[in-house]
């Protein structure tokens, strides 16, 4: 084994370890897909999930890259990666599956693109939207080698494409939009970080269950805001009001009105 091979099993194991990872797919993808693939040449500034100021890698090992750690995208907007357990916790809790059909609103560089695609294999596919024109350039570059990945430059509260099992929002809104609700296949899951204009607030799954849908808080984030995010003192409120009616218990609702769950 390598010692970049080495790097990226200690990452997937420190991933398990933290989050208890159950999919023995996505631990596999953890431990196979190259981070530094997808985030250009070292060095590079980098965060811990509690730091609040970068530090830049002693040099440009890919080794640096796997470790639970933020690696910017755009410092001086604060636009990141992904934090490696974050995501994967989510991705967990969602249960992805082979053959799944996934979007992904807001894919930045592609990491989690290319995760993903490992997880739904062949037979499923991953379509991945992002609204900022040079990154999805550089994404599309990144997965050119991932045959079950379509990279969208567009906007994902406008078009998704076609119904999914799994939606997963990349950024943080004031309250889930009625197209990504609308698009969940039966038993269908979303996950949809609902932040405050401060990027502070709360990550919810959302469950197609019949004819209407539960909510369930996952766990508080902190997370850069969506295009398209309301910036108003009523789109904290709404933004508020989910996370505290989610936190309380499963949140069940048929549709959505002015932001807010409704039995109509």
């Amino acid at each position: 084994m390598s010692d970049l091979s080495a790097a990226r099993a200690r990452y997937a194991a420190l991933i398990a370890k933290r989050e208890r990872i159950t999919s023995p797919r996505l631990l596999a993808a953890l431990a196979s897909v190259p981070r530094e693939h997808f985030l250009g040449r070292g060095p590079w500034r980098i965060k811990s999930e509690a730091a609040r100021s970068y530090r830049l890698t002693p040099g440009s090992d890919p080794a640096h890259l796997y470790d639970n750690v933020l690696v910017a995208i755009d410092a001086r907007r604060k636009l990141d990666t992904g934090l490696p357990s974050l995501w994967a916790h989510f991705i967990d809790v969602l249960d992805i599956r082979e053959k799944d059909r996934v979007v992904q609103i807001g894919c930045g560089l592609g990491y989690f693109s290319a995760i993903l695609s490992e997880i739904v294999g062949p037979r499923g596919g991953v379509t991945a939207i992002e609204c900022d024109e040079r990154l999805a350039s550089r994404a599309a570059a990144c997965l050119r080698a991932y045959h079950n990945v379509e990279v969208i430059n567009g906007d994902g509260c406008r078009d998704i494409g076609e119904p999914a099992n799994v939606i997963i929002v990349h950024a943080g809104f004031s309250h889930p939009h009625p197209l990504w609700l609308a698009s969940l296949r039966p038993r269908g899951r979303l996950l949809v970080p609902l932040t405050q204009r401060d990027r502070e607030g709360a990550a919810l799954k959302i469950t197609r269950q019949g004819k209407g849908f539960v909510a369930e808080a996952v766990q508080q984030i902190r997370i850069f805001p969506g295009h398209g995010r309301g910036v108003t003192a009523l789109d904290d409120r709404v933004a508020d009001w989910w996370q505290r009616a989610s936190s309380l218990g499963p949140l069940r609702f048929r549709g959505l009105a002015q932001g807010l769950p409704s039995d109509g």
